[in-house]
């Protein structure tokens, strides 16, 4: 908490005034120029992060880090080394916890740092050179269902109910598209069936902003048809998709469904058949059932809206498919 509390005013107040000059058309004030004027670079880098995951996931790093050194007011942050910086990270691996995390939490304080340098505030980086844990492999942690488990999850939603109706067009959207939670509650009714050359395509916004289109699976497409149907917003292109059930408001149901609840919505229904997953290995089971029906690693990449090649591979779940291991080819 020593983080949140240290950055909530000084956000807040970049926010706030921000905002009153933006809304009045006016120009800065005296006032105004000094207090923007006197924000800690620190509070700036963390105010400048627009993607809230990152920002969560940024600020449990910092926070995490300042508990340990004991800062408690952001130009503290300027007296920190290496030596600082390697006591913490041996701190992490003292309480084990796994190589990629530990590498999480060193890149978001390296984030903090390369702020800081490029605004003079420091003079290096202190997270270069810190020898950070190898991760295990190249391939994912996050598991991939099998074909059949997919099938499933598929037809567990009972198709009749509204919930059931969209809940199966959700998970379908998933599957067969691979998308991240956070791209599934951005769409609009009207991202839905994009014409691209005669094909319908999904209008996808990604992560930095970027905008991709991937051709619509018949199959999903019906079953939002029938969902858009019942729900009765088909004709709100500027509307959220995917919508929450229980707000019967007018108002509120024009609000997107939550990442929370897409996740809420896919581990309810995969631990009641067995295999408790998260809403990530819907992407991972869409990639690896893609790669393994020959489709190119490249196209994948772009499928998938990853910057990296890498990135794509370690989505790439074949290897580990158990029923192509040797054991079932074992007769006598």
């Amino acid at each position: 908490m020593i983080f949140k509390k240290m950055m909530a005013n000084e956000v807040s107040d970049i926010l706030t005034t921000t905002t009153a000059i933006v809304s009045s058309g006016r120009l800065l004030t005296a006032a105004d120029f000094q207090r923007l004027a006197d924000v800690p670079a620190e509070v700036e880098w963390f105010a400048n992060l627009n993607n809230k995951a990152t920002r969560r996931a940024y600020e449990n790093a910092i926070q995490d880090f300042m508990r340990f050194t004991g800062i408690v007011r952001p130009e503290e942050f300027r007296s920190i080394n290496r030596a600082h910086v390697i006591s913490w990270r041996d701190d992490l691996l003292h309480r084990t916890l796994s190589g990629m995390t530990i590498r999480h939490r060193l890149a978001a304080l390296s984030s903090l740092f390369e702020y800081l340098c490029e605004k003079n505030a420091v003079t290096h980086n202190p997270v270069k050179g810190v020898k950070r844990p190898r991760v295990e492999s190249e391939e994912g942690k996050t598991p991939a269902l099998g074909d059949h488990q997919a099938r499933r999850l598929l037809d567990a939603p009972d198709g009749v109910s509204l919930k059931g109706k969209r809940d199966r067009a959700l998970l379908a959207t998933l599957l067969y598209h691979a998308l991240r939670r956070d791209e599934l509650c951005r769409l609009m009714v009207k991202d839905y069936n994009q014409e691209r050359r005669g094909v319908a395509h999904l209008k996808i916004h990604g992560k930095g902003g970027k905008i991709r289109y991937v051709p619509l699976h018949p199959a999903v497409s019906g079953l939002i048809h029938d969902y858009l149907e019942m729900a009765g917003h088909g004709a709100d292109d500027a509307g959220a998709l995917f919508r929450p059930i229980h707000n019967t408001r007018a108002d509120g149901l024009a609000k997107a469904i939550t990442a929370d609840g897409v996740y809420k919505i896919v581990r309810g229904y995969s631990a009641a058949l067995g295999f408790e997953i998260g809403a990530h290995s819907l992407r991972a089971t869409a990639a690896t059932n893609a790669l393994d029906h020959q489709a190119d690693i490249a196209k994948v990449q772009e499928w998938l809206g990853h910057a990296n090649i890498a990135t794509t591979r370690i989505y790439d779940h074949r290897k580990t498919r158990p029923e192509d291991s040797p054991t079932f080819k074992v007769a006598y």
